[in-house]
């Protein structure tokens, strides 16, 4: 996962006062998933960082470092603790189309540029923004 910091999941933790095995059990995951993540042995998937950071009280942004203004339509979807589906059903699309728009493979018209934005909470502007970054990336830079 892009933007993803081991160290932050490592020390909210601590700062909690909980052990990886049992923020493991209140998120049901398993307790290896935990120790590779903080490791940087693994990367997490959104949906099971989601409810880490939910047993940790902290929001996903407070494990996940991308500044705002570096940030791909798909990091904002992160940062929000969405998958794809849960994106594209918030916002009345495919999930085909929400992968799509995040590696700025197609046109993002005025109604889709809607849909999005309130979907994730963030204004069109920014949402134009991180799409047209998508799509200027260089060759070979995952969005």
């Amino acid at each position: 996962m892009r933007g993803f910091r081991p160290e932050r999941l490592e020390q909210a933790r601590l700062a909690a006062g909980i052990s990886q095995a049992e923020v493991a059990r209140l998120a049901d995951i398993k307790a290896e998933t935990v120790r590779r993540w903080e490791k940087g042995a693994a990367s997490p998937q959104v949906d099971l960082l989601a409810r880490v950071a939910d047993v940790l009280g902290i929001a996903i942004a407070d494990l996940v470092d991308i500044p705002e203004g570096e940030r791909f339509p798909g990091d904002w979807r992160v940062v929000r603790g969405m998958t794809q589906p849960m994106l594209g059903a918030a916002a009345g699309v495919s999930t085909q189309l929400v992968g799509s728009v995040e590696r700025g493979e197609v046109s993002l018209s005025d109604n889709l540029a809607k849909k999005l934005s309130t979907a994730l909470d963030i204004s069109e502007g920014e949402l134009r923004a991180s799409y047209e970054r998508a799509r200027r990336r260089p060759a070979g830079t995952p969005a």
